[in-house]
């Protein structure tokens, strides 16, 4: 992908201290976008973009809770101050909560909510504003799952937060498409990050089980991820992106 598609492009990426948010961040940069780059450690966001300013690109450091309303506010803000203008969401942020169905308690529920379905829309809807009062449009990505798509042991309150973000982005191209702002979502399946690698089967399990023979890398979420939001995308919209080796074709369980 040529450097040109993102060059004095202006992005934000969320939940992007590690893992597939910190890669996409990185290779945005790269490419000649201006980023910036929020997690909710303060710290690691910081780290984070002083990694990337190292490898010569433009980074600009934002910790916060982006569930909350004024931390959503103060972000775009900060794009626009800092940039200039805001082109590129890449609403990434989100959490994993794991609970049998028949024991799940409220109070998972309620964080789960906040962060996944709660900051998404509205740190959507905020970048979406900034970028209609541009009248240049834009690109919106918002991060889904895979286990939108199948079912997983376990993940069933995370799953439905997963499905509601890929309809979001079904719903929302009737409100942004007339200002040339395009939305979809990426699907990561199995993914090898700082997290997943914490389990000592996880390779081995997911290179079993998946069609392409291994586990995504969290290159391979971001090429998909830049894909969707350069100019070669944008007459795709309402999209849900899979990018899982193949896994949910067959469907085989992890837990067989």
């Amino acid at each position: 992908m040529a450097n040109q598609f993102f060059n004095n492009q202006v992005a934000i990426v969320t939940g992007a201290g590690v893992g597939i948010g910190y890669e996409i961040a990185s290779q945005l940069a790269a490419q000649g976008a201006m980023v910036v780059l929020n997690d909710i450690n303060e710290d690691l966001a910081q780290s984070a973009c002083e990694k990337i300013s190292k490898q010569g690109g433009i980074c600009k450091a934002f910790g916060g809770d982006i569930s909350e309303i004024i931390i959503i506010e103060e972000i775009v803000k900060f794009a626009v101050n800092t940039f200039g203008k805001l082109d590129i969401l890449i609403a990434n942020a989100g959490i994993t909560t794991f609970g049998d169905f028949l024991e799940y308690q409220p109070d998972s529920m309620e964080k789960l909510l906040k962060i996944n379905l709660f900051g998404t829309f509205f740190l959507t809807q905020a970048a979406a504003k900034q970028m209609v009062l541009q009248g240049h449009g834009g690109s919106v990505l918002l991060t889904s799952s895979v286990t939108a798509h199948a079912a997983h042991l376990n993940l069933a309150a995370y799953g439905m937060t997963k499905a509601a973000i890929d309809q979001l982005a079904k719903n929302l191209i009737v409100d942004l498409a007339p200002h040339r702002i395009n939305i979809n979502t990426i699907v990561p399946g199995a993914t090898l990050t700082e997290r997943t690698l914490e389990d000592a089967e996880y390779i081995k399990t997911w290179s079993r089980i998946t069609p392409s023979g291994r586990p995504a890398t969290v290159e391979d979420i971001a090429n998909a991820a830049l894909f969707l939001v350069s100019p070669l995308s944008r007459q795709i919209m309402g999209q849900n992106l899979v990018i899982d080796g193949g896994w949910t074709s067959v469907g085989v369980s992890p837990y067989n």
